[in-house]
């Protein structure tokens, strides 16, 4: 049996360690809840504002899924990237390259990949076709893991907000491939907000949302 998951990257983000209590956060892109999705017989989504929100704006009624959280960020959650880079360029350099670093005292990126892992090894064969509203953090973590790549390949995966791909497993297998719904259909109508240069050889969504373009990490 052949499970699909495709993955649509939640925020609008202005900042990355950000997160609003839902009362103070208010739904954007009035136009997104008309544009057409990728087939899906179920929908899931982050426990957070964030994903919240964008599944209310596209229509989505979405069951929470506690292992799809965002990564913890701990005493850097709320605060912009600029901020964070220069109060700490010590502390955010090692986050950005070590995956077991977490000097913002909450998660780190090996840990959510490993959470991110046990989730996606546990989904039934019967699962059928799944739509995950999911941070961009969740969504290059499950990106890590469907295609087998080290953990510190998760900093070349990239993600734009409203962007979808679709992992795809037969036989146990994991593989990624183009979700259906692209940029033109509206769904992707936010720019990504750039982090850093990172790395010449970057795992890539398409500026229109749709294409996975594959380099392998050395």
């Amino acid at each position: 049996m052949t499970n699909r998951l495709t993955l649509l990257c939640a925020r609008p983000a202005d900042t990355v360690f950000a997160d609003a209590p839902l009362r103070e956060r208010k739904p954007s892109g009035t136009g997104v809840a008309r544009a057409p999705l990728p087939p899906h017989s179920s929908a899931i989504r982050s426990p957070s504002s964030d994903a919240t929100l964008t599944a209310a704006a596209l229509g989505l009624r979405a069951v929470a899924e506690p292992a799809l959280r965002d990564l913890d960020h701990g005493a850097w959650s709320g605060r912009a990237v600029a901020d964070i880079a220069a109060a700490d360029p010590y502390g955010y350099s090692a986050w950005l390259t070590d995956p077991d670093a977490a000097p913002h005292g909450g998660e780190t990126v090996r840990e959510l990949c490993r959470r991110t892992a046990q989730w996606l090894g546990s989904l039934p064969a019967e699962t059928g076709s799944t739509l995950a509203v999911v941070e961009p953090a969740v969504a290059q973590a499950l990106l890590v893991n469907a295609l087998a790549e080290p953990v510190r390949a998760f900093w070349r995966l990239r993600m734009a907000p409203l962007h979808t791909v679709s992992l795809t497993r037969r036989g146990g297998v994991w593989s990624v491939q183009p979700a259906e719904a692209s940029a033109d259909s509206g769904l992707a109508p936010y720019s990504s907000l750039s982090i850093t240069a990172l790395a010449a050889a970057w795992h890539t969504i398409s500026e229109q949302g749709t294409r996975f373009s594959e380099t392998r990490a050395a």
